[in-house]
């Protein structure tokens, strides 16, 4: 090699470590992680090195050696990773009400994808009123109707962590055609399209089902690719809670597959699950045919969480048609004796739709976790089983009893629908990214009165204590892909999800040897341990366990993002 030839290859080296930017030319760094295993979210071997922050980026990885900043911290022994992705939370809200996101910091995430058929836009002066009674109990306000509104919302009252939302079909359903189980005119589906494309232009994601909940299960496919062009024409993705994860799982995904064909559009299976006991075993069987997709031209990935129970509504146990005209309607439909025996049967012998309860083995199958009002919240931490033997009444009719008590208010629940086996086959996927599909709550905090999902504290360490370090299924390395890179790079959030200079400074510092998930389905409001640092923007937002009073969190948008100044000009 010539000494041109080796002049640029020491060159790039020089560049590539760092050292051109140490503080001779651009000027000190504000602060330098030093002699940390760098897993830098490619799935690469992790290697010892530094990482420097310059304002809200990355700006450089590598040797650094001699580098000056106004903060050093050595992390030797500690694994510095971008800060993590979660790529199906609930804190949309959450974040106005307790702007900390306590369970979301504490387990390395910094940046929450949210949207699961309901989004935060649009709203409509209906939709607001039906929020009204949450927004007394939870002391927030619906100021917004649009994405632009909440995202100017969410900045004045500022998160600990970033915030990335789909459009939620359902929202746009519930905005235009309402509560009934009907399908849009012509008129109102091209309204629903037009609302889609506006709100892709003010950053939303892509398009998110939740089809399995009324009323987003009244809904035929083809109303669903024509609202997933929309969200395409902006470069947006399709994101499905399935119509059926148990035994009819092989339509729901033949459905999900019709969808990414006929919009052209990559599809993201959310929470993947294979529910209730007559189907455990059949995860290889389902992974094996979105490969078989993936394989013909699909662009099919999807997300878990990594537990075996699954959390939702109480009155999700209830078969969807019960609740075409809303909460009215199925409370009315619950005070009928008729009815009500409809519905029982239906609930202990499933002919169409998925029975959460039936998946789950009955009332003993169905944890209490969260009431709406105060004068049930001793039913917190019971099964509906239990609940029932307390009053020596028949589980079946004592939920319906719950639901009716709540007066029109979600109960949350927890049912036991999954086999451990199946839940490791998915996590050893290379396409299947990670979620907690959990608000972020805190045990201190206004959230601390309600019970939670141990996933709400504890996914993410989790999978890379339980999972990686101690049973040894997969590499560190591959478990920070699934929650970084791989969760970017599908969402389009380009400058998330890799430690690189000019990448965001979103940063996640923790100890492989002690990394651990505490929290249980018995103390669910445990915050994960092994987590030295957390920084979101360049902000530290976590010092070894405790949350700093830094909000750095900002609203991202998606890639079809368009600045309200150019909008109509293209």
């Amino acid at each position: 090699m010539g000494k041109i030839g080796v002049a640029l290859v020491a060159a790039v080296f020089i560049s590539a470590c760092g050292k051109g930017e140490t503080g001779e030319g651009k000027g000190a760094f504000d602060l330098v992680l030093k002699n940390g295993w760098i897993v830098d979210g490619s799935g690469n071997p992790r290697y010892r090195g530094d990482v420097a922050i310059r304002g809200d980026r990355i700006a450089a990885v590598g040797f650094l050696n001699g580098a000056t900043a106004r903060e050093t911290l050595d992390v030797r022994g500690l694994v510095v990773a971008p800060g993590f992705i979660d790529m199906m939370g609930q804190s949309e809200i959450n974040a106005l009400i307790d702007n900390r996101v306590f369970s979301k910091i504490t387990q390395g995430v910094t940046t929450e994808v949210t949207g699961e058929g309901g989004s935060v836009a649009p709203l409509t002066e209906q939709l607001v009123r039906d929020d009204s009674d949450a927004m007394k109990k939870w002391h927030y306000r619906e100021d917004w109707r649009d994405l632009d509104g909440y995202f100017t919302q969410l900045a004045k009252q500022r998160s600990a962590l970033n915030i990335a939302t789909f459009v939620g079909a359902t929202q746009v359903r519930l905005a235009v055609v309402g509560k009934e189980n009907r399908q849009p005119t012509g008129a109102e589906l091209a309204h629903m399209a037009a609302i889609v494309d506006t709100l892709m232009e003010q950053g939303a994601l892509g398009l998110w089902t939740a089809l399995e909940y009324a009323p987003a299960s009244y809904s035929k496919t083809e109303e669903i690719i024509a609202l997933a062009k929309a969200a395409r024409r902006h470069g947006g993705i399709y994101a499905s809670h399935m119509r059926n994860e148990g035994i009819r799982i092989d339509d729901a995904l033949d459905e999900v597959f019709r969808i990414a064909r006929e919009a052209d559009i990559p599809a993201e299976i959310s929470h993947l699950k294979v529910s209730g006991r007559q189907s455990w075993g059949r995860m290889p069987r389902v992974l094996a045919r979105i490969d078989s997709a993936r394989a013909a031209g699909l662009d099919i990935t999807a997300d878990q969480y990594p537990y075996t129970r699954a959390a939702t509504a109480l009155d999700a146990s209830i078969p969807t048609w019960a609740e075409s005209g809303g909460w009215d309607s199925l409370l009315a439909r619950l005070h009928d004796p008729a009815t009500r025996a409809r519905l029982r049967d239906e609930m202990l012998h499933p002919r169409g739709p998925e029975s959460f309860y039936y998946e789950a083995g009955g009332g003993d199958g169905v944890l209490i976790t969260g009431t709406f009002q105060d004068s049930l919240r001793s039913l917190q931490g019971k099964t509906v089983g239990a609940i029932a033997a307390d009053r020596h009444r028949d589980a079946v009719e004592t939920l319906f009893d719950i639901v009716l008590a709540e007066g029109g208010h979600r109960t949350d629940a927890v049912y036991a629908v999954m086999d451990e086996p199946d839940v490791q086959a998915a996590l050893k996927t290379w396409w299947v990214a990670v979620n907690t599909d959990f608000g972020g709550v805190a045990p201190d905090g206004p959230f601390g009165t309600q019970s939670a999902h141990p996933r709400a504290y504890g996914t993410f360490a989790r999978i890379l204590g339980h999972y990686s370090r101690d049973l040894k299924l997969f590499p560190l390395e591959f478990a920070v892909h699934k929650m970084t890179a791989l969760a970017a790079q599908r969402v389009g959030l380009s400058d998330r999800g890799l430690l690189k200079a000019g990448m965001a400074a979103d940063i996640t510092v923790f100890d492989p040897a002690t990394v651990t998930d505490k929290a249980t389905f018995e103390q669910p409001h445990q915050p994960s341990v092994g987590f030295a640092y957390v920084f979101v923007n360049g902000q530290k937002v976590l010092d070894h366990g405790k949350l700093t009073a830094a909000r750095p969190g900002r609203g991202l948008r998606g890639p079809g993002y368009v600045p309200p100044e150019r909008r109509g000009k293209r």
